[in-house]
Parts: C-alpha cells; structure tokens; sequence
C-alpha cells in the first residue's frame, strides 16, 4: 500500500469515529431524477425558487399562446371569415405586444441580477480552500489551516464498500463546518486542461482554468455529504472526477483537521499525471 493511500484510508477510519459517513443527509443524483437537488446553502435555495417562478411564467406564456393560436384558428377559419379583412396595421396591438414583452423581461432581470451578484461576490469568508484540477483528479489545499494539501481520486469499482456510489465516491474528501462561509479559489494545473468544481446541491459551479484563479463560495446550512463532479470537458476521464464535501460540526472539523494537519504535512507529494497516457493507473 502507498503512503497516500495508507493515510487515506486512515483518515477514513477517522472520518467513521467522527460520524463522517452517517452524516445528516446525502445530495447526490438520483435514478430518473428531472428536478434539482435539495438546496444546502442560501444561493441553492435562491436558484431554486428563481427556476420556479421562471417554471410558472413560461407555462403561462406558453398557455397563452397555444390558446391564441387555437382562438386565431377557430375564429378565422375560411367557414366563419369567408371574407378576409385587408387590416394590415393595428397601432394597439403592435403597442401591446412591445411593451408586454418588456415588460416581462425587466420582471425576470431584477431577481435574476441580483442573484447573480449574490452569487458572484464573495463575503467575507471563515476561510478558503484551494481546488486544481488535475489530468483527472483534483488536488485540495487548506491555505488558511497550515497550507496543507492532499489529493482527491475517484474509488475505482473494485474498491467500492457497501453503501458507497459508484463514479462519486473518493479516497479523500473535502471536509468544512456547517454554517461557515468558504471561499473556494479554484484552478487547474498549469500544463493541464480546463475543468469545472461543481456541486449542485451548493449552487456552485465554476471553470478551473491553467493560469488564473477564480472564485466562488457556499455556505451549507446543515450536516451532511454532497456530491459532485467535474462539468468541463476535460479529456478521456472527464467522468471520473468526482467531488465529495462533508460538512460536519465545529468540534467534528476540529478533530479532522488535527489529524489532516498531522497526516497530510508531511505527505510525499505524487507526480503530476497531466502528461502520461490517458490508460496509465491515476495516482492514488
């Protein structure tokens, strides 16, 4: 067994004492599942109601116009308008059908504006973690808890024990405290390719690009492990970069950093993979 690996698997014997894998709530996607994941932090839940009013106001828009279309045809059909009216302009109409529209669109624009903002800029955060995306996994660094960082490879098949999901399950997860703000600095590396950090039940999903830096943030409002992926084309294992956050009480993280601290420092870093084939075994 490698050295990332046996720490690995002991932090997950850590993960097990602290409750880690019992966690309140899984967020996860679901067989045959059309809606989003249930919201965990404020900009979710926001997302959320936004796609419901937009759900109400095209089904609206839609009814409307399906019921014009079917009055036009009725109304007008060549038995009850044997004579065709020469009408080629009616200004109150033409008025109607400008102003509506606007209308409607500057009803949508300001809630959606201003989630975008809220989205966007960062509030003052509790701390910061730092995400690269690797050729194909992602690399976390806890800048602000001793600068320590470890790797975070997708559980091959094989490996899976009973109760984990397969293609979503990892050897190392991102662990943060419910009720804190984390800001996520997020890139890739820099001889690698674009990715994306994504996690739906959190609302975020942002490129990780070689070279810059960008930024996001989440809040999550309650205990629980959520899920998610790389949502950028990335090459031939794309689907195999999976993101697992754990959120966990104060005096839970506490305990998780003290052993990550002790564990993680003093790892041997493993290479880069960015330029071996895309058939090589991945580092674990």
């Amino acid at each position: 067994m490698s050295a990332r690996n046996a720490l690995g698997s002991g932090l997950a014997a850590l993960g097990a004492s602290l409750g880690l894998h019992g966690a309140a709530s899984a967020a996860a996607p679901t067989p045959w599942q059309i809606g989003f994941q249930p919201a965990a932090t404020p900009i979710m839940r926001e997302i959320t109601e936004f796609h419901n009013l937009m759900l109400v106001i095209i089904t609206l828009i839609t009814l409307f116009v399906i019921g014009l279309l079917i009055f036009v045809i009725w109304r007008f059909s060549e038995k009850r308008n044997p004579t065709p009216s020469r009408t080629t302009h009616n200004t109150v109409i033409e008025i109607a059908w400008t102003v509506i529209p606007v209308l409607i669109l500057i009803f949508i624009a300001v809630p959606s504006f201003a989630l975008l903002y809220r989205s966007d800029v960062v509030p003052k955060a509790d701390f910061t973690i730092k995400a690269t995306g690797h050729q194909w996994y992602w690399e976390y660094e806890y800048p602000d808890h001793g600068g320590f960082s470890f790797d975070s490879n997708m559980v091959e098949d094989a490996d899976l024990e009973p109760g984990q999901k397969r293609l979503l399950e990892v050897d190392n997860r991102v662990v943060v405290p419910v009720g804190k703000t984390v800001r996520v600095i997020v890139t890739a590396a820099p001889d690698g390719v674009l990715h994306a950090w994504a996690v739906p039940a959190f609302g975020v999903k942002i490129d990780a690009v070689p070279g810059r830096l960008n930024e996001t943030w989440f809040r999550a409002e309650r205990e629980g492990t959520y899920y998610g992926q790389c949502s950028e084309l990335c090459g031939v294992r794309h689907a195999f970069m999976p993101i697992r956050v754990d959120v966990v009480s104060e005096g839970a993280f506490q305990a998780w950093l003290a052993e990550a601290r002790r564990e993680f420092a003093g790892a041997p870093a493993l290479p880069d993979t960015t330029a071996m084939a895309s058939n090589a075994p991945r580092p674990r």
